[in-house]
């Protein structure tokens, strides 16, 4: 299958790549910095440029179009809230310019409306306002966050087939969930407090095995995350642990209800599973890795 691939320098998009490239692909790869491309074809470019994006995929002319784009580098979620309305906006007019009928979009599995259980894929997204007319969600940074999200999967359903990845929490070398990772040091601050807030996680070799395996998949939303949803207060100590820092602060607030996690019992029927079915015993190969 021909591939063009939107983001293959990022953590996932590294380990995509030659995943791809072993299952017999040809592969190319839109980046910034065409250098830190191995083995694919690489062309120069920004999504954000419209024109360039829709000529880079006609002169490629794939099968489908896999969308693994972030701006997460400065930390910065208006950043990257951007680049999922913007950039999606135009890699999905380029898709559908050059006659493209399939396209794979990574998404976050932690924007569903409040609720008591672990979501599902149908679960609306929490994009309502609450019922004394607040923003729905905790302050505006969700607001931007969920609202994009939106807009971004809005946008890609109108490739013909079009699969969306609602992605957990990452985990694992290059992210912010490893020793050398952002919430790492935030922990060992004595930053990082235990909460009741529930998190669906998943490893990132996981996360790219499944977007691999999503070339054959029918459309619609999947939730890829780990067997384990769980709140601050059992999964927040671990991490600490494993990362050499001290026993977290403890929260005491309520459960936002948002923060419910996800289930990830349709992506096991389509026949993936998390070889880290859990965060718990994922974490702990960190203080080695």
């Amino acid at each position: 299958m021909r591939i063009f691939l939107a983001g293959g320098t990022g953590v996932l998009g590294r380990r995509i790549v030659p995943a791809l490239l072993e299952g017999g692909h040809d592969v190319t790869v839109l980046a910034r910095t065409p250098g830190a491309v191995v083995g694919a074809h690489a062309v120069r470019g920004d999504v954000l440029d419209a024109e360039a994006t829709r000529l880079a995929v006609a002169e490629a002319a794939p099968d489908l179009v896999m969308h693994q784009l972030t701006d997460l580098a400065g930390g910065s979620g208006a950043a990257n809230a951007a680049l999922r309305v913007a950039g999606t906006r135009n890699l999905v007019d380029a898709t559908r310019a050059a006659g493209v009928g399939r396209l794979i979009v990574q998404s976050i599995a932690w924007c569903y409306e409040p609720g008591a259980t672990p979501a599902s894929e149908d679960t609306p997204l929490d994009t309502g306002p609450a019922p004394d007319g607040i923003p729905a969600g905790t302050g505006p940074a969700r607001r931007i966050t969920v609202d994009a999200v939106a807009a971004m999967e809005a946008t890609a359903r109108e490739v013909t087939h079009a699969v969306v990845l609602r992605n957990g929490l990452f985990y694992g070398p290059g992210t912010w969930y490893w020793p050398d990772g952002s919430q790492a040091a935030r922990a060992r601050a004595g930053d990082l407090p235990a909460t009741a807030d529930v998190t669906s996680f998943v490893h990132v070799d996981d996360a790219a095995a499944a977007a691999v395996a999503a070339l054959d998949w029918p459309p619609g939303a999947v939730n890829v995350v780990d067997d384990e949803p769980a709140d601050g207060y059992r999964w927040t100590p671990v991490f600490c642990a494993a990362v050499g820092a001290p026993p977290p602060p403890r929260a005491d607030a309520p459960r936002q209800g948002w923060a419910r996690g996800a289930t990830n019992a349709k992506a096991r029927a389509l026949g993936w599973s998390p070889r880290r079915t859990s965060w718990r015993d994922g974490f702990r190969p960190a203080v080695s890795g």
